[in-house]
């Protein structure tokens, strides 16, 4: 007995030119009638999408093949007519007298008869009325199909198959389906079932894979390669996938369709498979807005920021008074903001709105700024932090020449009213900018910043819910509610200078928290935080810091290496020339800039070998300025160890592209960055071989793989005694 395949049911023989060439009998499922004669039912399976899968999937859909073969006549070329609604209830009480099966489930059996008798008239066309050149044969009843067959039905069969209306139609469907652009490769598996396999081979937790993930899979030959034109379709999806924000697209289409490019009818999910309908996966149509309804919108958003705008204007005409004729100056005053000192958040309008520091405000009647009135529009503030120690001050400090926010640290500044945020309040936009204003991320820094009302977006279109953390994220959670940090308090994590080349303390705030307990992109004090937890917890106890090192991501991510290469090349070339006598890998945690992805560049300057790990496979060709610098320090570093090598050979520094695990969505990449530097550190090898560790490799991490960074994260915040 074989299974036919619901994605590609074609009968149950091997198609042939003659019916000698038919060797396997009418499929009889004895073993199925035996259980049923003994009070047997057999349990039929599903996965989410309500695809059969093993164990049963492929007994059932022979089963169900095997009866519509024998209910309903080669004739019937309408599967919807009522005529047939007689065969279809024999049909499904038969399935039910041998399988457990739930009565939900009989229209996809139902559908799924349907398929496999459309199959079985196809292949006895193809089998006995054509020839190998396709031209139509008028050969008898084939001897075994007369127990199936009545010799009228056969007449009657072949009759159709010889007007020119079924020949017209018969040319222009072989024509479209003879030479399809992708073809699937997994022969009977089907989707389902080829989504289980994947699934268990990998042990994964995960209950489904992604469409283009899926129909890439089911590309990929008996000899395991993939055609480059199918890849390309992928890595396009990919790249589609981190780049599209459901919640934001109007656009319908999957991911698959949109990389495809092809003509689409309605309803139809590309890469799934028999079965799965976007009812099934809640996929909802989205209604395009109309032209008329765009401008109403636009209309509405003009008339919120006019009244934003006068609004603001009352405030300041209310607030910006003469506050004592004994000082008649001009003394700014907020009714909005508390009087008094206030714990608060610094932003900064341009390029990009963005939080760029914390400190506090003071609020207080006839209030000066080093015995001068402050700006018209600004309140006095003590800077605490900078995030982003390059910003320009929006009023540079005359007194002590301070023009960037890093050199205001520990003293006041003045600063405008509309940027200063009471609090731990972190909207997307200004009060005093249109709404339309999305805050966008300019540099790493920023990156520390995930606004509450976006934070619960992601965690919707990710499925991560605010559900019970795990032993140590329930622990930290529970020390935080008995803390000020929710009141805009932070918390210094000490960095030694042996971690990143200089001594200094990383401040974690509320929001930095709230990414490791809740699931959401990392910024960069998180990262750094694992990366002393690896240092404390691997590097020191095994003697790894002979070997491996770290660089820090605030000092060479994209947007330093850009506007301030001299700067990142003289941080880099210090640390390596401070272990020229041994060879030693160096991880740097690179930030791209866009959107906040992360990826990890491990460098061993000794070899000069540059090893690069994309969890978005992308090639280091997308971030030319990267790889320029670290080239450029690479060679500095051979000048000053005196190293001679021909000319036309200075250039020759290897980069190796690592086909490490892949992430699925646009979150995870700074928890797949962390694991990398993990894994080769417990593999304690400089070198990373290009197709990733035998031990950790995996098409992607699963939820327990990166729930674990998060328990160690937490484990070590607690074990630190900062809280």
């Amino acid at each position: 007995m074989m299974a036919s395949n619901e994605d590609h049911p074609h009968g149950d023989e091997t198609v042939g030119g003659a019916e000698r060439e038919i060797k396997r009998g009418i499929t009889v499922m004895k073993k199925v009638i035996r259980d049923r004669d003994q009070g047997v039912l057999i349990k039929v399976h599903w996965n989410e999408g309500g695809q059969l899968i093993e164990p049963n999937g492929s007994t059932l859909t022979s089963f169900i093949g095997a009866l519509v073969r024998n209910e309903v006549p080669i004739t019937c070329d309408n599967w919807r007519n009522k005529q047939l609604n007689e065969a279809k209830d024999k049909i499904w009480s038969e399935i039910k007298r041998c399988f457990d099966i739930e009565e939900n489930r009989r229209d996809h059996c139902l559908k799924l008869a349907g398929k496999l008798l459309r199959g079985f008239r196809t292949f006895l066309s193809t089998t006995f009325l054509r020839d190998t050149e396709g031209t139509f044969v008028d050969a008898e009843l084939p001897s075994k199909y007369a127990s199936l067959i009545s010799p009228k039905e056969w007449e009657t069969f072949k009759s159709k198959r010889k007007t020119q209306e079924f020949k017209s139609v018969s040319e222009t469907n072989r024509q479209r389906a003879s030479s399809p652009a992708y073809p699937y490769r997994k022969g009977r598996v089907g989707y389902g079932r080829l989504e289980q396999s994947i699934l268990t081979k990998e042990n994964s937790s995960e209950t489904s894979l992604p469409a283009h993930v899926l129909w890439k899979e089911a590309r990929v030959g008996k000899d395991g390669k993939i055609k480059e034109d199918v890849q390309q379709i992928f890595e396009k999806c990919e790249t589609l996938s981190q780049s599209i924000v459901p919640y934001e697209d109007t656009d319908c289409r999957s991911i698959l369709s949109r990389a495809l490019d092809v003509p689409e009818y309605s309803g139809r999910v590309r890469g799934k498979g028999f079965g799965i309908t976007q009812k099934s996966l809640n996929i909802k149509k989205q209604k395009t807005p109309s032209n008329k309804e765009l401008q109403q919108t636009l209309e509405a958003l003009k008339a919120e920021v006019l009244e934003l705008r006068k609004e603001r204007e009352r405030d300041r005409a209310a607030g910006f008074k003469d506050t004592s004729d004994k000082d008649s100056i001009n003394c700014n005053f907020q009714p909005t903001i508390p009087e008094g000192i206030s714990p608060c958040h610094l932003y900064l309008a341009r390029p990009t709105y963005r939080m760029v520091g914390k400190g506090k405000v003071h609020n207080n009647l006839g209030e000066l700024l080093h015995t001068k009135p402050l700006p018209t529009g600004s309140l006095k503030v003590s800077v605490d932090i900078a995030l982003e120690k390059d910003a320009l001050l929006p009023h540079p400090d005359d007194v002590s020449d301070a023009t960037l926010l890093g050199d205001a640290i520990g003293s006041f500044v003045a600063w405008p009213t509309d940027l200063i945020i009471v609090g731990y309040e972190t909207p997307t936009k200004s009060k005093a900018k249109d709404k339309g204003i999305a805050r966008e991320i300019e540099s790493v820094a920023s990156q520390k910043e995930i606004p509450v009302a976006k934070k619960t977006e992601i965690s919707k279109r990710t499925g991560a819910k605010k559900k019970n953390p795990s032993k140590y994220r329930a622990c930290l959670h529970t020390y935080l509610e008995t803390t000020d940090i929710s009141d805009g308090c932070v918390r210094l994590i000490p960095m030694d200078g042996a971690i990143f080349g200089f001594e200094y303390a990383e401040p974690l705030g509320k929001e930095d928290f709230d990414q490791i307990l809740y699931h959401t992109q990392l910024s960069v004090g998180v990262i750094n935080t694992y990366m002393r937890y690896l240092y404390d917890k691997l590097m020191g106890p095994r003697g790894l810091e002979q070997r491996f090192s770290f660089l820090n991501p605030m000092k060479t991510n994209l947007t330093e290496m850009i506007r301030k290469p001299d700067e990142v090349r003289t941080y880099v070339v210090e640390r390596f020339m401070a272990d020229t006598d041994r060879e030693k890998l160096f991880f740097l945690p690179f930030n791209t800039g866009d959107s906040g992805h992360w990826l990890l560049v491990a460098i061993n300057p000794f070899k000069e070998i540059v090893y690069y790990l994309d969890s978005l496979h992308n090639h280091w060709t997308t971030y030319p300025a990267m790889k320029t610098i670290v080239d450029t320090i690479i060679q500095t570093v051979r000048a000053q160890r005196k190293i001679q090598v021909p000319k036309r050979k200075a250039n020759n520094i290897t980069w190796n592209r690592v086909e490490c695990p892949r992430q699925r969505n646009n979150i995870d990449c700074g928890y797949y960055t962390l694991r990398f530097m993990k894994e080769t550190l417990l593999m304690d090898r400089t070198d990373i071989p290009s197709d990733y560790f035998d031990e950790y490799r995996c098409a992607y991490y699963s939820k327990d793989q990166l729930d674990e960074i998060k328990e160690q994260l937490c484990q070590f915040i607690i074990e630190l005694q900062v809280l």
